[in-house]
């Protein structure tokens, strides 16, 4: 039977406000980090904690979730933490406490895997892919809301209001989420299996598009979602630019993941897209260094967002396309455990680089990333082995 649509209201309500608790801080972050004093290589490991988590946690929390066939505790779990690595940049601005906290939001992004499977089951199984299609635009939506306001409200209240907008959204989405509809059976899908990963990663395409999905991560994480804010506070941006950054970067970003796998990917080519989409975004961050006017600045990194939202929905997609249905699970959840490697990689080794180089440094580490992603896809769509 389907259900009422109050229940998926509730259920996208309660998913706005798991994105929004996560991201209304991700914009100020890295130059909140340097107004309190922490270097280049503090910061590069306190951006990397988030997705390091996600490497250690995501994949054992699905096995979990699937073997209880339970989604509603996750995803209060996943809130729950948020609250908490909220609370902890607001007690802590010393380099452990900061981590901690970076590091406890990256144990709250691992639920998500909850959020997706519960979802789906609203829908029956020829309509999963109008399920994830739905849920993508909450999460993109959510995103957005949360990085759009964070300048605005950083510029009205200080640094530390994003914490507490992300704190209290995070416990007002934890009540919540008790009221979402989840079956008494729970909600079953084939559990994600470890032994079954030799078998998965045998296929070619699924362990080419995890590289490919580590490199695409580690630009994003090293540009919008690290260090791009702080270059623009250190040529005259203020926190309301911040705002308007992330929705010149975020607006094109989400239309381009809307349109990539529908229109564009159909009419030029999957490998030709994804090309595109890495070359681009190197381009860009190849070039943020040099540009020393704000506008120039917002214009560029519009396409920049665009460029980089050609390519992560189709690798995802591409992640499970060869594989069978009782081991898709297994496959998904390599894959995100996977592409968390870049959450934290990236970061992490442009931290380091600009600690020597200045931001200069990272940004030409997240270039190069870029442009050898793109020339992989050329290489391996030549080749014909992931096809």
């Amino acid at each position: 039977m389907p259900l009422p649509r109050g229940r998926h209201a509730l259920f996208i309500s309660v998913t706005l406000l798991y994105w929004v608790s996560l991201y209304t801080y991700v914009p100020i972050l890295s130059p909140y980090m340097e107004s309190i004093g922490f270097s280049f290589l503090m910061m590069g490991i306190v951006l990397g904690s988030y997705g390091f988590m996600q490497i250690l946690i995501r994949f054992p929390l699905g096995i979990m979730s699937d073997r209880l066939r339970r989604r509603k505790p996750f995803m209060f779990i996943g809130f729950i933490t948020s609250a908490f690595g909220c609370l902890f940049f607001i007690l802590f601005d010393g380099f452990a406490g900061v981590t901690a906290a970076r590091a406890m939001t990256g144990i709250s992004a691992s639920a998500w895997v909850a959020f997706t499977v519960l979802y789906a089951s609203y829908y029956v199984g020829s309509e999963a892919t109008k399920a994830m299609g739905t849920i993508s635009v909450a999460t993109v939506s959510g995103q957005l809301i949360g990085m759009g306001i964070s300048g605005i409200v950083a510029e009205t209240w200080g640094w530390s209001s994003t914490f507490w907008i992300g704190g209290i959204t995070a416990l007002i989405g934890g009540g919540v989420c008790w009221f979402i509809y989840e079956s008494k059976d729970g909600v079953y899908r084939p559990p994600m299996k470890l032994r079954d990963i030799p078998t998965v990663i045998g296929s070619p395409i699924l362990l080419k598009v995890s590289i490919l999905s580590i490199l695409a991560h580690s630009v994003l994480f090293i540009t919008m979602f690290g260090f791009t804010p702080s270059y623009a506070v250190s040529i005259g941006a203020d926190k309301l630019f911040l705002s308007m950054l992330v929705i010149a970067f975020m607006v094109p970003h989400a239309f381009a993941s809307l349109i990539s796998g529908k229109r564009i990917a159909p009419r030029y080519g999957i490998w030709p897209t994804i090309v595109t989409g890495f070359v681009i975004s190197g381009l860009c961050t190849a070039l943020i260094p040099f540009y020393h006017s704000l506008p120039l600045l917002l214009f560029t990194q519009a396409i920049n967002g665009f460029a980089q939202g050609l390519h992560l929905p189709l690798l995802m997609g591409l992640s499970i396309q060869s594989v069978d249905n009782e081991k898709r699970a297994t496959a998904m959840g390599f894959y995100q455990s996977v592409y968390a490697a870049g959450m934290f990689g990236g970061p992490f080794i442009a931290g380091w680089l600009n600690e020597s180089f200045g931001l200069t440094g990272g940004f030409t580490f997240g270039a190069i990333v870029g442009l050898c992603a793109a020339i992989l896809t050329a290489y391996w769509a030549r080749a014909r082995t992931t096809i």
